[in-house]
């Protein structure tokens, strides 16, 4: 594929790889395409051309990762406060230490497996303003340091509580222990969060087990290109 042309490329993001990994990948092809281009014009070729991206998906999440190719590095803040649509399917009667499945697991005690119609009412309730705190394993910084830093090193730090907006959350699928659910927020809305506090309401705990962004803004996951299709294999 040409990239050179373009100033924002959609890529559908794998499970199992980082954000700045999959920008690592399309920097790699990006400059190829670039030093070519300037070697054939007769320039100079740079040692690498500029690749960045706008808002992280952690390594187990799948989908929409918007990168920035060239010029297009500099319309970053552009996309930061864009709202997000996503996928995310919840294990209940369970915790983890991140709110997700890299972290420590444990069981919950719990008197019974919640009906339907009891997850259905607390899946709903969360349907419009919210607050929400950031959860200890994150990148906001605690008095100069990631907040992540600090919870790999056992510290104890006060997260800050936000207010944030569920514009829309449905229930795709529920069958115990697992409640699959589609929700359309704003941004800085932490998906994790937002399980575990299901969870929490739910009187059972819970975690992501999968999480997949679909859309931001008016960017969807239907027009974005795989790393296999832009010929990157590793």
């Amino acid at each position: 594929m040409d990239l050179l042309s373009r100033e924002i490329l959609l890529v559908d993001k794998p499970a199992g790889l980082s954000s700045f990994a999959v920008v690592a990948r399309v920097r790699r092809i990006y400059t190829e395409q670039v030093r070519a281009d300037a070697l054939h014009k007769n320039q100079t070729p740079p040692r690498r051309a500029k690749v960045g991206h706008a808002g992280t998906l952690d390594p187990f999440a799948t989908g929409l990762l918007i990168c920035l190719l060239g010029k297009g590095t500099k319309k970053a803040t552009e996309f930061l406060k864009l709202d997000k649509k996503y996928q995310a399917t919840i294990c209940l009667g369970k915790t983890s230490t991140t709110g997700d499945i890299e972290g420590e697991i444990s069981e919950t005690n719990f008197s019974g497996i919640p009906e339907a119609t009891q997850v259905q009412k607390v899946v709903e309730s969360f349907r419009g303003e919210i607050e929400q705190k950031v959860p200890a394993y994150s990148a906001v910084k605690i008095n100069g340091k990631r907040a992540y830093e600090l919870a790999r090193k056992g510290i104890a730090a006060e997260m800050p509580v936000r207010k944030v907006q569920i514009y829309d959350i449905s229930i795709i699928d529920y069958a115990w222990p697992y409640l699959k659910i589609a929700c359309h927020v704003s941004s800085g809305t932490y998906i994790r969060t937002l399980g575990e506090d299901i969870g929490k309401k739910l009187g059972i705990g819970g975690y992501l087990t999968e999480l997949r962004r679909t859309q931001i803004g008016k960017y969807k996951i239907s027009d974005a290109i795989t790393l296999a299709e832009l010929g990157i294999t590793d």
